[in-house]
């Protein structure tokens, strides 16, 4: 049975630092601090999920987690998650889907450790290797500057392994982001550089109006790009539903929407997608993300998998939904594969044929270095 739920914060390094409107760039080396969710059972077993303490607070695991989960069993996940989901209408906005997220990724590392197997095979095993995409950073000033240092990257990907690339543009605080015009300068720039052999998609600025997405995934078309993702706010479902209509590129979505599987369900049954898209992070966990590899299933829709890390490589490993791991973010001045003092490895290492193994550990996948989480532990709460 669950007798502990907490969150210790640690300090490491990191390479990469957020803007203010939350994209991450290269920066200096320099100490951060991290948070991993742990929760441990009366058999000392113990899960993890790294968070991010601002979508986990301590007012919410007090109210909303710790209740549900202590002196229950770990393997009713299924239970657990729809208590806690059921909470978040009372939470005031704080328990947010994210949050629900983290714990659920935390209980799915748990048990899996405790049946000594890698959660992806506890989920289902319907592979144990993925090819992967390679997701650039946003546009900045150095680096990912210019379409032609978008081309430079693109081949040096290709060179590594990488058969398909997503780019992020140019956003805000970048001068004069976003622009259509400049979108499209680098969606042709990478084209060029790489050939028609490479799979390209673009994850444009969700600033842009109807008729700037219109013109953005027109050009995309013509370049022969396979997906064209959030050009526009994702809260109206009908200006998605208008775009698709009129593209013939797939519109795949929602990332970022709230609502879980829910969500997911109302896209498909508007027409606002033709490629459906979910991930553990950001939509409640590897639970409702299970559950909406099966509803594109059920609509004989693809769904690809949002976001890097362990908990998608489990549901990419325990189902066949979407043709690529999204590895990143990536950019010029960042070495992806550099091992943070927190870990003893990366969980995503690409190999010669851009494919990424899903893990062989226990658990989720990450490998933990415990013994310097331990002593560079700041609080535990």
């Amino acid at each position: 049975m669950i007798e502990r739920v907490a969150v210790r914060t640690f300090t490491t390094t990191a390479c990469t630092a957020v803007d203010p409107e939350g994209h991450r760039h290269p920066a200096p080396e320099h100490e951060v601090t991290e948070a991993l969710l742990e929760i441990t059972d009366s058999d000392g077993a113990t899960g993890y999920c790294q968070i991010q303490p601002d979508h986990l607070r301590p007012a919410v695991l007090d109210k909303h987690v710790r209740p549900v989960l202590r002196g229950q069993d770990p393997w009713d996940r299924e239970r657990l998650w729809r208590l806690m989901a059921r909470r978040q209408r009372g939470s005031g906005g704080g328990f947010t889907d994210r949050a629900l997220g983290f714990v659920d990724t935390a209980l799915w590392d748990l048990v899996a450790r405790k049946a000594g197997v890698p959660a992806w095979k506890l989920a289902g095993g319907a592979r144990d290797r993925i090819p992967a995409y390679g997701s650039t950073m946003c546009g900045d000033t150095d680096g990912l500057a210019t379409p032609g240092d978008y081309a430079d990257f693109a081949k040096h990907l290709v060179s590594i392994g990488y058969r398909a690339i997503k780019l992020h543009t140019w956003m805000p605080p970048v001068p004069g982001a976003p622009s259509v015009s400049r979108d499209i300068e680098a969606c042709r720039a990478v084209r060029e550089a790489v050939g028609p052999d490479v799979e390209l998609m673009l994850d444009a600025s969700h600033w842009y109006s109807r008729l700037d997405a219109l013109r953005l995934g027109r050009a995309l078309e013509e370049l022969g790009y396979y997906w064209f993702e959030e050009p526009m706010e994702e809260a109206s479902i009908s200006s998605y539903r208008w775009l698709a209509d009129q593209l013939a590129i797939p519109v795949i979505g929602p990332e970022v929407a709230w609502g879980k599987h829910l969500t997911r369900a109302e896209w498909v049954t508007a027409g606002a997608c033709d490629i459906l898209r979910a991930g553990p992070a950001g939509a409640g966990g590897i639970t409702p993300v299970l559950k909406t590899v099966h509803l594109a299933e059920s609509f004989n829709l693809e769904c690809e998998i949002h976001g890097n890390g362990t908990a998608s490589l489990v549901v990419l490993g325990a189902t066949d939904a979407g043709r690529w791991y999204e590895r990143g973010l990536l950019h010029p001045h960042v070495d992806f594969d550099r091992v943070p003092p927190h870990r003893n490895s990366i969980a995503d290492p690409l190999d010669e044929n851009g494919e990424v193994p899903l893990p062989v550990l226990p658990g989720i996948g990450d490998d933990w270095n415990f013994e310097h989480i331990g002593s560079h532990t700041v609080e535990m709460w």
